[in-house]
């Protein structure tokens, strides 16, 4: 069984609540005042003995609960129920990607990494039936993601890479393409392509052999580069803040620069192409269309393909806290002062 929302886009929704826990106290704070203008605090029991300010919280976060719950309940929470094989027709991609500190350098914005990270995310984007991988790699290769057509997951694990991900530095290109090579599946007869996002900054092992040996097994190794062939020092962040420059043992500063030769050899090598990013989508389109001219494949595969919307408990939920909040008036009743229930004291 699977859980998503049917309108994920309405969950935005729920940053209002924090914005409105904000107003609400600062409307009590100048509550508060105003009530002190009247009488001191001490004798605003006396001048106001109706006023309950407890009553005045608990209605508050009824209400809040009740729009929480409502905003939930519009983005209708789905659960998937019927699982079935289907046919899909694509092609299986592997992407690479460097996480190796260098990545941390600004000659592109934000930064390398997350620049690379956008251009995933778009790439994911403009998928249909192609299968997706993710590998991170610096001094080693890890598969962030085994192949899937899941694009919501790997849009979340996506997210979650960082340069501090990998203890191991270094940037083992060679490695990360072994590896995207094992973790296809052998017998799935879709084209197969490996996509390496770096600054080319290789001191581990020979990429190109490797990205070779790729293509004698009939899969593609196309790459982009990260940076700009000219370099920039490598930042020290704290707080998301530069707070310096990264030296070398001799005290001078580290200057990260794309490797374009190396890269372009890996491409050759691996019967891709090499494209360079830059501040436009160009890098990006440009290896969308080498996918998009190889062989798609039909297989199969196991998708979920009727949900059931459970907003009706959410939906329910907010209308029993908002019949709930109409309880709570803001003056104190004669049988509730008696039980106490607020723990005021009188």
């Amino acid at each position: 069984m699977v859980f998503r929302f049917e309108n994920s886009l309405f969950l935005y929704g729920l940053l209002l609540i924090p914005i409105l826990v904000l107003v609400f106290l600062f409307v009590l704070k100048w509550r508060k005042k105003s009530l002190s203008k009247i009488a001191e605090t001490g004798l605003q029991s006396i001048v106001l003995p109706q006023l309950s300010k407890a009553k005045i919280v608990w209605r508050f976060t009824f209400w809040c609960l009740a729009l929480a719950l409502l905003i939930v309940a519009i983005a209708n929470p789905q659960f998937g129920t019927k699982l079935e094989e289907v046919k899909r027709e694509g092609i299986d991609i592997m992407i690479a990607l460097d996480v190796s500190n260098s990545m941390k350098a600004q000659d592109l914005q934000p930064n390398r990494l997350e620049n690379a990270k956008q251009s995933i995310g778009r790439l994911i984007n403009n998928l249909n039936d192609d299968r997706i991988g993710i590998i991170v790699f610096a001094g080693q290769s890890y598969v962030q993601l085994p192949i899937t057509t899941d694009y919501s997951s790997a849009k979340l694990f996506l997210e979650s890479i960082s340069c501090d991900m990998i203890p191991t530095q270094g940037t083992a290109i060679g490695s990360a393409i072994e590896l995207a090579v094992s973790s296809f599946d052998p017998k799935s007869p879709a084209g197969k392509a490996v996509v390496i996002i770096t600054d080319g900054e290789n001191h581990e092992d020979d990429a190109a052999k490797a990205a070779e040996a790729a293509a004698e097994k009939g899969i593609t190794v196309h790459t982009i580069g990260m940076g700009s062939e000219a370099g920039v020092p490598l930042p020290m962040l704290a707080n998301g803040s530069i707070v310096g420059y990264r030296k070398d043992n001799d005290g001078n500063t580290v200057v990260s620069k794309l490797n374009t030769t190396l890269l372009k050899e890996i491409a050759a090598a691996g019967k891709g192409i090499y494209v360079q990013a830059g501040r436009s989508q160009s890098a990006l389109s440009v290896v969308m269309d080498e996918l998009n001219k190889m062989d798609k494949k039909e297989y199969a595969s196991k998708k979920y393909t009727d949900y059931e919307g459970r907003f009706q408990f959410f939906l329910a939920g907010a209308i029993l806290l908002l019949i709930s909040e109409n309880l709570f008036s803001e003056r104190k009743s004669k049988f509730l002062q008696k039980l106490n229930l607020f723990n005021e004291k009188k």
